[in-house]
């Protein structure tokens, strides 16, 4: 029995035991996946114990697996701890956009921050959209983003990493006095011969507006006219009211005064957000960012599909790992 173990062991088996998938695993320790697969081998060895059952379809834990979860995850909590008391004055701030003050990315930011330590700090920034805020991620003017990875170039994704957070259904704002405004549930085809704004015209969300425009195809819905960038919670809320739009949405929006939000559904259009951020980035925060998404999908079931019929285009599907 080895009583000597490597941290680095540690943190690779955490990594696949909370993913249960050697590649997505490797990709959070920004490794080769053959490598991780040594690291979990020696592990294994020094602990004279088999770790984990891999097939070609699922990867589980075993007994053993199971029984070190709860050490592991001690020893690198304390590992952590000990790094932190030593650096903590080094570490600079994590520059975090989270789109508007509400909602999920808003949520995974206010979980990360209650497990830091009051020296390490996220700060947020408003964005209003990721395809906008990915250049800036790309320049280091910024660090973490949200939003649809599928709508990035496939040349802007090569320099940022992804993980899925959750399928968010999506919504439409509607005025008080709009004929679909007493619905508690507006079902897509109800939408038909209507007109919704969905930031076109606005380079910084274009991810969104594709995805809007793909939702709208054959379903006789109309996508507003183009209209220079709207920024701020409050300056969006103004023009919306002043031009009585009705706009596409998700379920958690942030509140128009004269309007309503009502889910869509049959089938409920899901939108696919995902935390992003450049390769190679390592902070503290950034850590606390991933683990509270996870837990947060988890717990509230960000990741599983709703019950009933559901869209969401297979890019998007593939993307946020579902088969």
């Amino acid at each position: 029995m080895a009583y000597d173990i490597d941290p680095r062991l540690l943190r690779g088996f955490l990594a696949v035991a909370d993913e249960l998938h050697f590649t997505r695993a490797a990709a959070r320790r920004y490794v080769a996946q053959q490598a991780l697969s040594r690291d979990i081998r020696r592990l294994e060895r020094e602990l004279g114990a088999r770790l984990f059952v891999r097939t070609t379809r699922q990867v589980t834990l075993t007994a053993d697996g199971e029984r070190l979860l709860p050490y592991a995850r001690r020893v690198v909590a304390a590992h952590d701890e000990l790094a932190g008391a030593w650096g903590a004055a080094q570490v600079r701030p994590l520059l975090v956009d989270v789109g508007v003050p509400v909602g999920t990315a808003h949520r995974v930011l206010e979980a990360a921050r209650e497990r830091l330590p009051d020296s390490c700090e996220l700060i947020a920034r408003f964005h209003s959209g990721l395809t906008g805020a990915a250049g800036e991620l790309a320049a280091g003017r910024l660090d973490v983003s949200f939003g649809r990875w599928a709508g990035l170039p496939a040349a802007v994704r090569t320099g940022l990493a992804h993980q899925p957070v959750r399928l968010e259904p999506m919504a439409v704002l509607l005025g008080e006095g709009h004929p679909l405004a007493a619905r508690t549930v507006v079902p897509l085809g109800a939408l038909a011969g209507e007109t919704l704004y969905a930031g076109a015209g606005n380079a910084q969300t274009a991810e969104w507006t594709d995805l809007a425009a793909r939702l709208f195809a054959g379903r006789g819905i109309a996508m507003a006219a183009p209209f220079p960038e709207i920024e701020g919670a409050r300056e969006f809320v103004r023009v919306v009211r002043k031009r009585g739009w009705s706009v596409l949405a998700s379920v958690e929006f942030i509140e128009v005064p004269g309007m309503v939000l009502r889910p869509v559904a049959d089938p409920v259009p899901l939108s696919p957000v995902g935390m992003v951020w450049r390769n190679g980035l390592r902070h503290p925060g950034l850590d606390a960012l991933r683990d509270a998404a996870r837990e947060l999908a988890v717990a509230d079931g960000w990741l599983a599909v709703p019950g009933g019929a559901w869209w969401l285009p297979p890019d998007d599907a593939e993307a946020m790992g579902i088969a």
